[in-house]
């Protein structure tokens, strides 16, 4: 089956648990007058745990653009600049953050089946709208739904990231389409948000296929190599008091090997990028002064680092609020 990445908006009804024999947790949406499901992967192909992680309070720039969105479903366009998601691009999830969970075991609160069922019926007795992200599927018109019994079958799976597959799924490689599930609560003004991936999956992938490009897990650097998880984006001026014009990035080596900075970048949401030169001591900080094209958007924004080979190494994101703060640094 072809992947059509799309967003699906709408309100859900009814959900079924995945089970042994179905590694899928089940969602019913009502949606524009039409009946939808949303499958979610709890375990993958090879019975392996799939990792998940839930930011309760989940704040980003392109929420401003979901929420326009209308019900029902739409294709979306898999860029930068949009809505589309991108785990290792993002900034609004890191690996480190993800945990595996059983698909289902005994007591409350300690499968994925709970965890996920936690978010939904939220979202069913009370105003919550879903927002799920994955590829969409449509059966023939007459083909009942084997779930919830509609007509017809159609809805959105690969609700999960969809990139650095293993070799027997790379046809679903991609960047800027990856699959989750966002909740919206617009009484209370909040977003909560589930990301999922498969153990399996590579977090170094190509920028432009989404391809692993490491066919493991990149093994930790040996001493004497440079280690380039160590350098961070621990802060950001965005709204310079003495001149809008000044924005900063500030950068931290946590490790105790200098890095050599030639070949690095420094790149905003829409991929606009600042080329980074010199050296950073050991567990030194340095405070780099961006310049166009890159800017630090006072709506909000994302920044990336990018080491010399083009790998994403670190992301971070703000809000609209952050920055209109004049002469504070955002923190992250």
């Amino acid at each position: 089956m072809a992947f059509s990445y799309q967003v699906l908006v709408g309100k859900a009804v009814d959900r079924k648990f995945a089970t042994a024999k179905k590694n899928h947790y089940e969602v019913h949406i009502k949606a524009a007058g039409e009946d939808y499901r949303i499958a979610i992967n709890v375990q993958s192909v090879d019975k392996s745990e799939v990792l998940y992680f839930v930011e309760p309070n989940f704040s980003h720039p392109l929420l401003a653009q979901l929420v326009a969105v209308p019900e029902g479903h739409s294709p979306v366009t898999p860029t930068a600049n949009g809505i589309a998601l991108d785990y290792v691009r993002g900034g609004y999830v890191k690996q480190s953050q993800m945990q595996p969970l059983p698909i289902s075991v005994p007591g409350d609160d300690n499968d994925l089946n709970d965890k996920l069922d936690a978010l939904v019926q939220r979202a069913m007795n009370t105003d919550g709208i879903v927002y799920a992200f994955g590829s969409f599927f449509q059966d023939p018109p007459n083909t009942k739904d084997e779930y919830f019994g509609f007509k017809p079958s159609q809805g959105i799976h690969d609700v999960h990231m969809n990139q650095g597959n293993d070799p027997a799924h790379t046809g679903d490689d991609g960047v800027f389409h990856d699959g989750a599930l966002l909740f919206h609560y617009p009484s209370r003004n909040q977003w909560s948000a589930v990301f999922l991936a498969f153990q399996s999956q590579s977090w170094m992938t190509d920028n432009v296929t989404g391809h692993a490009t490491t066919s493991a897990p990149p093994p930790p650097p040996p001493p004497v190599d440079r280690p380039t998880s160590a350098l961070r984006i621990i802060a950001a001026l965005a709204n310079s008091i003495e001149d809008p014009e000044i924005e900063t990035v500030t950068l931290l080596n946590a490790s105790p090997q200098d890095i050599n900075l030639g070949g690095w970048v420094l790149a905003d949401k829409n991929q606009h990028r600042f080329s980074l030169a010199g050296s950073l001591s050991a567990g030194a900080t340095l405070r780099v002064k961006i310049a166009k094209p890159m800017e630090l958007s006072n709506k909000g924004g994302t920044i990336m680092l990018l080491d010399d080979a083009g790998t994403v190494v670190d992301g971070v994101t703000y809000t609209k609020a952050q920055a209109d703060k004049p002469g504070w640094s955002i923190k992250f």
